[in-house]
């Protein structure tokens, strides 16, 4: 019993639980579902209410209405988009987590990418980042809104559970299940796939009659949870 309650003491906790990791990244993974980011007078971009802890002298501002230009307080207007952006700056060290969901850091490279933007958790001011007009059927009205992320630097993003990525190349295009859709290479060719019948009518299809059809070369991330992104073209 002795040996038992001296695993389990609070101190124990305390020790195993405790962020003993500082890799020196402007990013950092410290568990699957909280990351921390290192600021040194510097600032990153994250979503609004992901902050769940601080330290040091850090800043926290809600963005200004046209601290982005006029034409993405247009593009919020018209897409209905209202995720507000909150810049943490400052010397000092941020944790911030998204309800418990799993997420993923890329450093990316030159690379572009669109993403759901309910699934953006933070990226660095260096990163290019425009909301996409969306073009929805009349029955997938009232979906999220994709952004388009470009450039050199991290960017962390979240998804339900672990991701899977599927490739795409031109003689092997991918069907996604537009609720499990994550996000995609900026430069593959992305539509709706339908396959409605009778059946599907009157509820005996397989639910599964809308698809997003990814063509082109790149890669499709997926998430095995329930999420709508809608298509971009």
């Amino acid at each position: 019993m002795t040996e038992v309650m001296t695993r389990y003491s609070v101190e124990d906790f305390v020790n195993t639980t405790s962020n003993h990791e500082n890799n020196g990244e402007f990013f950092e993974q410290v568990t699957p579902r909280i990351m921390g980011i290192n600021l040194n007078n510097n600032l990153a971009w994250t979503k609004k209410g992901a902050m769940i802890a601080y330290t040091g002298n850090v800043k926290l501002t809600m963005e200004d209405l046209f601290e982005h230009g006029i034409k993405t307080v247009v593009k919020r207007f018209v897409t209905g988009e209202s995720g507000n952006l909150v810049k943490a700056q400052g010397t000092g060290k941020v944790y911030i987590a998204d309800e418990g969901k799993k997420i993923s850091i890329l450093n990316l490279k030159d690379d572009s990418l669109i993403v759901n933007g309910s699934n953006v958790l933070a990226f660095e001011p260096s990163l290019k980042w425009d909301i996409k007009l969306l073009k929805l059927s009349s029955m997938m009205a009232g979906g999220l809104t994709s952004i388009e992320i470009k450039g050199t630097g991290m960017l962390a993003i979240t998804t339900m559970y672990e991701p899977m990525t599927l490739r795409v190349t031109p003689d092997c295009p991918v069907m996604t299940d537009p609720s499990a859709t994550i996000a995609w290479s900026a430069g593959l060719k992305s539509s709706f796939k339908t396959d409605i019948s009778v059946k599907t009518l009157l509820g005996r299809g397989s639910g599964d009659s809308i698809q997003l059809k990814f063509e082109g070369d790149g890669f499709v991330i997926i998430q095995p949870g329930s999420v709508y992104i809608p298509v971009v073209e």
